[in-house]
């Protein structure tokens, strides 16, 4: 992947407030990151400030992941939020017809470390190596733990990550959404935990992140266990999404930049630490979180965005305006 643009030099969206009231979004204009890959696209809207809009790109493949775009997720949610373009929130689509079809089984790159192709009369050092099945194992572990970092790149973007689900969202599809801060869908959406149906435990998120979004409870079990659809309704009822829109993808978008926009409004960094906590407290005892939180705070609370936030929330910063993030520090 071309990482030439890592730093990109212009602002995602408008200087205008997100408090204000904003106009239906606008044509989109290409981030400077899109370049970069084949299978996402990176966009914005200047109506929708500070907001970038990543969206699965393989409409006539249903946005099922191959090799090339699971690399590409944790490398696009590697830079996002990163950059000092203004970034404060993140809105995650699918182009075409649904969200994601899940993995691409047809492409032979996830499953070349499985193959064995030798010839049981050939004694040489490489065929005794193919054959034995502890060293296959430990030499396709790292292709999974490689697998697993992308998703969880999407988890560790500084700035918060809405998914807009539409249609079907199966197997790698809700591997991916787990990773998400908030999940809103159609009503024509259609999920699927699918991995036992193809000969395999799911092993990129969903067993980990999806009870712990849910619940223990006998029907997530049931879902992972029988790999059977459910709909939008029972991914609202069990919690999986929090908004259901009607059938029309644009106002499933509408629902989404809306949620995106009332993020955007509030002080990056007290957003960035929010999510931080959330997501630490999630896998930390409570005291552990209490602690992780007020070392944040006692260097976060030292912003002038506290006194910007109290200006605003007593209606008299109705206009104000919270400083960039700067583009984090690499070697």
């Amino acid at each position: 992947i071309n990482n030439k643009n890592r730093t990109a030099p212009a602002r995602v969206g408008s200087t205008m407030s997100p408090s204000q009231t904003l106009p239906p979004p606008q044509p989109a204009k290409t981030h400077p990151l899109d370049e970069n890959y084949s299978f996402l696209s990176i966009k914005y809207h200047e109506s929708v400030p500070f907001v970038t809009v990543v969206a699965l790109n393989r409409p006539k493949k249903r946005n099922a992941i191959n090799a090339q775009m699971w690399k590409e997720i944790g490398d696009a949610f590697a830079s996002i939020g990163t950059t000092g373009d203004g970034c404060r929130c993140v809105l995650l689509t699918g182009s075409g017809k649904g969200f994601c079809g899940g993995i691409d089984t047809t492409d032979e790159k996830f499953f070349s470390g499985l193959a064995v192709n030798v010839d049981d009369d050939d004694d040489d050092d490489d065929a005794t190596t193919s054959k034995d099945t502890a060293r296959k194992s430990i030499a396709f572990l790292p292709q999974i733990l490689q697998m697993q970092a992308a998703f969880t790149a999407v988890e560790q973007c500084p700035v918060p990550v809405v998914a807009a689900i539409h249609g079907a969202c199966v197997g790698a599809g809700v591997d991916l959404v787990c990773c998400a801060d908030v999940r809103v869908c159609s009503s024509d959406a259609i999920f699927s935990i699918r991995e036992v149906r193809l000969g395999l435990a799911a092993d990129v998120g969903t067993l980990q992140r999806f009870p712990k979004l849910v619940g223990f409870g006998s029907r997530v079990r049931e879902l992972c266990l029988t790999a059977d659809d459910f709909g939008a309704e029972d991914a609202f009822k069990i919690g999986f999404v929090s908004r259901i829109s009607n059938n029309e993808n644009g106002d499933l978008i509408d629902v989404a930049n809306d949620i995106c926009r009332r993020i955007s409004r509030n002080s990056p960094v007290a957003v960035t630490v929010t999510k931080a906590s959330l997501n630490y407290s999630r896998d930390h005892t409570v005291a552990e979180g209490l602690g992780h939180v007020a070392l944040q705070n006692s260097s976060s609370l030292m912003s002038e965005d506290l006194v910007k936030s109290f200006m605003m929330s007593r209606g008299g910063g109705a206009d104000v305006q919270f400083a960039p993030m700067p583009s984090h520090s690499r070697l």
